[in-house]
């Protein structure tokens, strides 16, 4: 948006001024496009995670229609399940909210690692301390999979802000974005100091 401010008019292919509305309707489309395409870099898991948020949020759901959305993955809620991302109980299924998942968690010793754990678990910790130790140490922790959550973060926004109109959520997944170049950067700076692997920040 800051093209229109900065220019008289910004124009069609046929030269004719083009809307704003237009624009954003061309802006949401490349970024739907490229959402689609990174859903499939993600595990099996977190696929269904996105799905299963984009259509219920936090709430609960219909067992029968979480089994047919896992199967279409390859997977079974019981594998959603013990990835730690859902409870399912009572013919109901919903996605645990970020303060539900388990305080000791630790990426290094998931023996079922997931994309959606990584980022949740990030947002925890960036909601309540912003730019920190902690916050960068997580990001070093989580390592290879960093992009993929930075991915799942634009995603996330996405579909709370545009689809579920979920202000809370939107801001939540905005902020972790807005920070990222710098928590990257701090993360950078994480080096193991001691045989236990306990970490610390350059400064």
């Amino acid at each position: 948006m800051g093209v229109f401010s900065r220019y008289k008019a910004v124009l069609e292919s046929d030269d004719r001024p083009m809307a704003v509305k237009t624009a954003l309707q061309l802006i949401n489309r490349e970024l739907d496009e490229y959402l689609g395409g990174i859903q499939g870099e993600f595990d099996a898991d977190t696929r269904f995670a996105i799905t299963w948020f984009e259509q219920n949020g936090n709430g609960k759901g219909d067992y029968g229609v979480a089994d047919n959305l896992a199967r279409a993955r390859g997977i079974s809620v019981e594998s959603v399940k013990h990835a730690g991302i859902v409870e399912s109980a009572a013919g109901k299924v919903r996605i645990l909210k970020r303060e539900e998942l388990d305080e000791d968690w630790e990426p290094e010793t998931d023996s079922h690692l997931t994309i959606w754990e990584c980022l949740q678990h990030l947002v925890k910790v960036h909601e309540r301390d912003g730019l920190s130790h902690d916050s960068a140490i997580l990001l070093k922790k989580i390592g290879n999979q960093a992009e993929a959550v930075k991915d799942l973060a634009y995603c996330l926004y996405d579909i709370s802000a545009n689809k579920r109109k979920d202000a809370k959520e939107a801001t939540a997944y905005n902020a972790l974005i807005a920070d990222w170049t710098e928590l990257t950067r701090q993360a950078a700076t994480v080096h193991d100091t001691r045989r236990d692997g306990q970490m610390r920040l350059d400064v």
